[in-house]
């Protein structure tokens, strides 16, 4: 496999909860397979961002992970001395994938004000009162209680975009990976059709982007995140900057998926797809 000329601006690393792959082989994958620009993306959750004493009402878990600014702070020194490392051989990028924001303002907005970031990633694994969406049991609710999460999922969604302070909204239809993919619950995507259209419209007059997460490829889902009619519609609506991500969390993920990615932005309608340098847009022709 060969992507010369492509991206993969959404990865983790050791940095991550979920990740115990060392940002250096990330980087020597990505060299490997001849990408043009890529991005270290770890997770740094908003809701949790302080230790857990910070919230009196937090009960532990054994999921939950608290303090995700030092993550944040381990990722970042790593990307950084990765690109000086690289220079000249592999464009690195230093980037965050900004879990609930919304949910701590003040926290999220001191994140992005961070010089060292090239791309801010802005995405929601978790609604207000409920669990991250890795780990609801779909199976053990009433019938209404996937309608009533998507919309509050989506409406959240909205609020993110109207915040704005990131450069590209991630994963759209995320949570799906577990609705359909895992548990085998169909879901009617119609009721939300209007809310999807604002955020989109919300992204597109702030400047932002959304990306095709291709990491449901190689899932139970078997599809983008979002698939492809809501890139078409992105698109239709003025949509401009489009990025690709694997969500790789280890090296042999890197890059999987981003070439059929590359195909449905450009069945879409899209000319070029975008990277992020000191959170400004470049764009390289598909």
């Amino acid at each position: 496999m060969n992507l010369n000329g492509l991206v993969d601006l959404h990865t983790h690393t050791e940095a991550s909860v979920d990740s115990t792959e060392p940002a250096i082989n990330m980087c020597r994958r990505a060299l490997e397979l001849g990408l043009s620009a890529y991005a270290i993306t770890d997770h740094a959750e908003c809701n949790r961002w302080f230790p857990i004493e910070h919230y009196p009402e937090a009960v532990p878990n054994g999921y939950d992970t608290y303090d995700n600014r030092q993550d944040f702070e381990r990722s970042l020194a790593a990307s950084t001395e990765l690109k000086e490392r690289f220079k000249g051989k592999l464009l690195v990028l230093s980037g965050i994938e900004l879990g609930q924001a919304t949910h701590d303002t003040a926290s999220a907005e001191k994140a992005v004000s961070d010089p060292r970031l090239d791309i801010v990633i802005g995405s929601i694994h978790q609604i207000r009162g409920q669990d991250d969406f890795a780990f609801i049991k779909y199976d053990q609710h009433e019938a209404d209680f996937v309608p009533k999460l998507l919309e509050k999922n989506y409406l959240e969604l909205l609020e993110l975009a109207r915040w704005g302070k990131f450069d590209v909204l991630g994963h759209l239809t995320y949570n799906l990976r577990y609705i359909e993919g895992n548990y085998g619950i169909k879901v009617d995507m119609t009721p939300y059709g209007d809310i999807i259209e604002e955020i989109f419209k919300t992204v597109i007059q702030s400047g932002k982007g959304i990306e095709i997460n291709t990491s449901g490829l190689r899932q139970n889902y078997g599809k983008t995140f979002p698939t492809p009619e809501y890139v078409k519609l992105y698109r239709q609506l003025g949509g401009e900057i489009l990025t690709l991500g694997s969500d790789a969390h280890c090296a042999a993920d890197l890059g999987k998926g981003i070439e059929a990615g590359a195909e449905i932005a450009r069945n879409a309608g899209f000319r070029y797809i975008t990277y992020f340098k000191e959170r400004k847009p470049e764009f390289i022709k598909l």
